[in-house]
């Protein structure tokens, strides 16, 4: 079957996660995507644990769906090989420091006069411009510098990282927007164009509730912990044997799961008559639901709270989701068989388009696995011009 993006090439220079995970988004739905290497050590995630077999897992799991060419871009005759590749691609996806790409005779503006049609995305840690740009950039420094740490954890306790590379992943993600949104503008003008993305403004952009709070009124938005900053309940509770989360924050919801816990005495209690007034509240509403689902097992208030139609569920671990029947019918665990690591698992596809649907077509590339294939494909094309 046809894939939305198979009639696109994609040139990935990138390495660690918020391009590579960006190209992999392009190449999900079919575009080529040819990963650049240096020689030798190729994208740093390769020496990254745990290991299968030699193989880095990480890197696996975001470089899927790719092929790999050693082009030694210090080299005279490496450079002159990636700009005859760039000059038949649609898509260049780079992650260096800004000013890096044109010192190695790659910028977006020798790029576009070789290829006018280019759609060239750099993604940093602070974008191209403004006096933070010379910076390099890792998402533990994403999330510190745009409030993102200073509002997680603990009401009590100092910043925490969230575990998950967030701004990394979203970085990767508005690269991809930006890629899409430059080749739909491409269809009419017949020109490409620069995309630019930061993890830093990815972080800021993430903050909508919070800026919402400090346009509001000028303060330093407070941390919550488990609370909402604009709903209530909305939040984990522990239960017998496990946690619990329960978004019963509009007034149908609320009365549905007052009548279902047992405490249709809340209802009526003007400390939590309106959303607003439970939000405000917050703290005693917390401490009071807490004894209500402590009484009972996670299963016992999926049951109840679930068959009323208000949102709900357990909190599962990794394991649990890997093997839950919801992941497996959409498809989110896939199979694949790597020429050095064997039958692994990655993750399956997420954005699920219906006529046109993306696929794990191939396992993660090893270093260099494709030159040869690719220089090949590069001759025949310029002879066939």
């Amino acid at each position: 079957m046809e894939m939305a993006l198979s009639h696109i090439k994609v040139l990935d220079l990138t390495s660690n996660l918020s391009g590579p995970y960006c190209a992999m988004l392009l190449a999900d739905q079919g575009a080529d995507v040819i990963k650049i290497e240096r020689p030798e050590v190729g994208d740093d995630m390769r020496v990254t644990p745990p290991f299968l077999g030699d193989q880095s897992a990480p890197f696996m799991i975001w470089n899927r769906n790719k092929r790999s060419m050693i082009i030694d871009l210090k080299a005279p005759e490496g450079l002159a090989t990636f700009k005859r590749l760039a000059a038949d691609a649609d898509v260049i996806v780079e992650n260096y420091k800004p000013g890096t790409a044109d010192k190695l005779g790659i910028g977006y503006d020798t790029i576009k006069a070789i290829n006018p049609r280019i759609v060239y995305c750099s993604i940093s840690g602070f974008g191209q411009t403004g006096p933070y740009a010379p910076r390099g950039g890792f998402d533990l420094i994403s999330q510190s510098m745009t409030g993102l740490a200073a509002i997680t954890g603990h009401e009590d306790e100092g910043p925490h990282r969230l575990p998950i590379p967030i701004t990394d992943l979203c970085g990767g993600m508005n690269g991809c927007i930006g890629v899409l949104t430059a080749l739909a503008a491409r269809e009419r003008s017949g020109v490409g164009q620069q995309v630019d993305v930061s993890l830093y403004e990815s972080g800021i952009a993430l903050g909508v509730y919070e800026a919402g709070y400090y346009f509001a009124t000028g303060e330093q938005p407070p941390k919550l912990g488990q609370k909402h900053r604009g709903s209530a309940p909305y939040q984990i509770f522990p239960t017998q044997d496990g946690h619990f989360c329960i978004g019963a924050a509009s007034e149908r919801f609320w009365a549905k799961a007052c009548k279902v816990l047992g405490c249709e005495e809340l209802i009526d209690d003007p400390r939590f008559a309106t959303k607003k007034d439970r939000v405000a509240n917050n703290d005693e509403l917390s401490a009071i639901l807490a004894g209500y689902f402590k009484t009972n097992t996670n299963d016992h208030w999926f049951k109840l709270i679930d068959a009323e139609g208000i949102p709900c569920g357990p909190v599962q671990d990794h394991v649990q989701v890997y093997n839950d029947p919801q992941t497996q019918a959409r498809e989110m665990v896939a199979e694949v068989d790597h020429p050095s690591a064997g039958k692994t698992k990655t993750l399956g596809v997420h954005i699920k388009l219906r006529g046109t649907p993306g696929a794990v077509r191939r396992p993660a590339p090893m270093h260099g696995e494709h030159t040869k294939e690719i220089l090949a494909e590069l001759d025949e094309q310029q002879a066939a011009e």
